[in-house]
């Protein structure tokens, strides 16, 4: 009983603010309440369906999926790269721990601010940021339009945000190295292994846990980010996504009902991920 008095403000603001808030938003999704006046009503599911016959809402979602696919797979290259070389017992290794981690104490929002000067898509005769640099530096071929490319622009978002998250994913790869006892990788090295083969028969099939706690943490802030977007470009249409999608449709078109169906599209896909891996870490608890 004490043991539940202390925790039941918890229970209780959880209950409130996550789940009350999860239940409100997908009745207001089920309702056709779609301006401030109409009542909530009941629409049996219709805006699940005519979302996807908005000209926009494909487009959100497809740059949603490249900028999750170049942010998941930057991140985790760059941060076991990052952790491979601290493993090897660099000088200074607090430092550059520091220095790899510190990004990650800096908002989206302020990181967004300078990453728009970086990524400045201006012609070499006004440019600045990177397509500057690459000019002084007579590579001016290297220089492009970054997150305006109607193509790949959402790729080019993505690359602030492997810089802010690089160094906490290093962060679980090293902690992951670190755990795997020296025993191991001298039995491997005494039967004639090179230090290549130590780590992908040894040491890289331990972290495969590391992996896909990385995976899931990094899936979902791709999944719902707004606030890098919003800093970089805006509400334009060339990086519109999902979260940028139910800010425009509650607050510029007050169109409730249409927002908290987009709010809940994203709860399913961060559920689709976090869900398995709550079920994968109860069973290995289990196991153990």
């Amino acid at each position: 009983m004490p043991g539940l008095l202390l925790v039941s403000p918890s229970i209780v603001a959880i209950g409130l603010f996550v789940y009350g808030l999860i239940f409100w938003n997908t009745r207001v999704a089920l309702s056709g309440k779609h301006d401030e006046v109409t009542e909530y009503g009941f629409d049996k599911g219709k805006n699940f369906v005519d979302l996807w016959d908005q000209p926009s809402w494909p487009g959100a979602v497809k740059h949603a999926l490249l900028f999750t696919a170049v942010f998941v797979l930057g991140a985790l290259l760059l941060g076991a790269f990052l952790a491979f070389l601290m493993d090897k017992g660099i000088r200074g290794e607090a430092s550059f721990r520091v220095i790899y981690l510190f990004p990650m104490a800096v908002s989206f929002i302020a990181s967004g601010v300078v990453w728009r000067w970086l990524m400045n898509p201006a012609p070499p005769q006004r440019a600045v940021g990177f397509n500057q640099l690459f000019d002084k530096l007579h590579l001016g071929g290297l220089g492009n339009s970054w997150w305006q490319d109607p193509d790949w622009g959402m790729a080019a978002m993505a690359l602030p945000a492997i810089w802010q998250m690089s160094g906490y994913v290093m962060a679980l790869y090293l902690a992951g190295f670190r755990s795997v006892p020296e025993d191991l990788r001298e039995a491997a090295r005494v039967d004639g292994a090179s230090e290549w083969k130590v780590y992908r028969y040894v040491v890289f099939p331990q972290l495969r846990p590391v992996t896909l706690s990385a995976l899931i943490i990094l899936g979902h802030i791709s999944l719902k980010v707004f606030d890098l977007i919003m800093a970089i470009a805006g509400k334009q249409i060339i990086t519109y996504v999902p979260a940028v999608a139910t800010y425009v449709e509650i607050f510029d078109r007050h169109d409730p009902a249409n927002g908290a169906t987009i709010a809940t599209y994203m709860l399913v896909a961060v559920a689709v991920l976090v869900i398995p891996y709550l079920v994968w870490s109860v069973r290995s608890e289990r196991t153990r």
